[in-house]
């Protein structure tokens, strides 16, 4: 991408995705109708797959935020799948990432607090499909969690 104007729209849209057409297209310099059609391409070329809003995850009452190290026993198609699928099924965990290193996988997982992490570390996490190790890291603090992609 380019483009300096597509740019301008997705850094805008990433700062506020409830910009009216008329209110983006003051903020990147460009005419309503223009504006309008470079956002429809970025959505057609699938650069913006959607819009959402951030929820503060505090005042949702979700005080614990916990980094949670997985490891497999075997790594067979079928088990990477059912494990995957499992950890999409379940909401407390809101981001999943494979990765190399010591671990298999990367999970951030939400809760209310520490009670509620063990129930579902005990009574879920450690029951999914193929896991042997799960090692957890306390958040203490968010230094930086916007989500804005440097575009």
């Amino acid at each position: 991408m380019d483009d300096i104007y597509s740019r301008k729209i997705l850094q805008a849209l990433q700062e506020d995705s409830r910009l009216t057409v008329q209110q983006l297209s003051e903020r990147v310099g460009l005419s309503t109708t223009p504006c309008w059609k470079r956002v429809k391409d970025l959505e057609a070329r699938g650069i913006i797959t959607g819009y959402t809003v951030r929820v503060d995850r505090k005042k949702a009452g979700l005080q614990l935020m916990v980094m949670a190290e997985v490891n497999l026993e075997r790594h067979t198609d079928h088990s990477v799948a059912a494990f995957e699928a499992a950890v999409a099924a379940t909401p407390q965990i809101v981001r999943c990432y494979s990765t190399t290193g010591q671990a298999d996988y990367v999970l951030t997982v939400l809760a209310a607090d520490i009670e509620q992490y063990e129930q579902l570390l005990l009574g879920h996490l450690f029951k999914l499909p193929g896991v042997a190790h799960v090692r957890s890291s306390i958040v203490l603090r968010e230094v930086k969690g916007d989500g804005v992609l440097p575009v």
